[in-house]
């Protein structure tokens, strides 16, 4: 999956590809969400705080795997 680079003090880079979210933290580790709404991506894609938008918005809600 293609992720671009975000601005954020926790998030390095998000993509979106059918419903996967996928999400690669400054630390190294990337997780997949799946069964997610574009309008969520898009969300996350326009949040003033990516971190504060994954923790309250994606994190805990959808199902995921570290990959």
């Amino acid at each position: 999956m293609i992720r671009s680079v975000v601005a954020s003090s926790n998030l390095r880079s998000v993509g979106f590809e059918g419903g996967t979210l996928e999400i690669e933290f400054h630390s190294g580790s990337v997780y997949q969400y799946f069964n997610v709404p574009e309008s969520v991506y898009l969300g996350l894609l326009r949040a003033s705080s990516k971190g504060r938008y994954h923790h309250t918005c994606i994190k805990g809600v959808y199902r995921y795997k570290r990959i």
